[in-house]
């Protein structure tokens, strides 16, 4: 496997970028791995290891770097207060426009497929990839939102509303006991979704809890219902992206 870290210059900053990949039988489709909130970590970097493992040239962004080169949550009241705080200063609008950079930038890369793209979102990065795979249409053929917060919202800017411009297929993974992602949430979401014509799955994991699917989270973790997680990801990119 190959990886590194670099710099992706946007019209904001810099985002520093993890990238891994295999070492041979290139070019590989890219995935767009997008973190969570407690930001771009070691846990991460081994999921897109795994990923990458798989045959996929995988991008990990911190999609804080308007803010801040490195954060890492460490559960503290005040680190948590820090994390909101760099949540809360994005938009699904400013997420699109950092993929795009991202996908620009793998297209100067040989080893990188100019194909199909994958993209993987957890936990607050659920909705921007969910806005992604609307707008970046003629790239992303295969999304996960694994426990997405803000799927379905009163907001003008709600990202379901552009869902059906939406090419290729979308899967939403749920936790069934989630304090930050409602069931009616997911409902209304199901509802207005069944009235489109896009291909997309939503799916719910019993007896789990959000973060269900990281190791880290020792409480949380569900170890079948995260190997289930991994399943539903790998194969929905062999369908769509090979």
């Amino acid at each position: 496997m190959i990886e590194k870290e670099i710099t992706i210059k946007t019209g904001e900053g810099h985002i520093n970028t993890f990238i891994v990949h295999p070492d041979e039988d290139g070019p590989h489709p890219v995935i767009l791995f997008l973190m969570d909130a407690p930001g771009k970590r070691e846990e991460l970097h081994q999921m897109a290891r795994r990923i990458a493992a798989c045959g996929y040239w995988v991008m990990l962004p911190n999609l804080y770097y308007r803010r801040v080169t490195e954060f890492v949550s460490d559960g503290t009241d005040k680190s948590r207060e820090i994390m909101f705080e760099h949540k809360n200063s994005l938009s699904n609008e400013m997420v699109v426009e950092d993929c795009r950079h991202l996908l620009e930038e793998a297209l100067k890369d040989e080893t990188a497929s100019q194909g199909p793209v994958g993209c993987l979102g957890y936990c607050m990065s659920g909705q921007f990839v969910f806005a992604a795979a609307a707008e970046i249409n003629d790239r992303i053929r295969a999304t996960a939102s694994i426990h997405g917060v803000e799927l379905f919202t009163d907001s003008e800017k709600s990202p379901h509303l552009s869902s059906h411009k939406i090419k290729g297929e979308i899967y939403f993974g749920c936790a069934e006991n989630d304090v930050w992602v409602t069931s009616e949430m997911i409902e209304s979401l199901e509802k207005y979704l069944a009235n489109t014509d896009i291909n997309y799955r939503i799916e719910w994991y019993p007896g789990t809890e959000h973060g269900f699917v990281f190791p880290d989270r020792k409480e949380k973790y569900n170890r079948t219902s995260a190997e289930r997680h991994w399943y539903r990801i790998l194969t929905l990119f062999e369908r769509n992206l090979k």
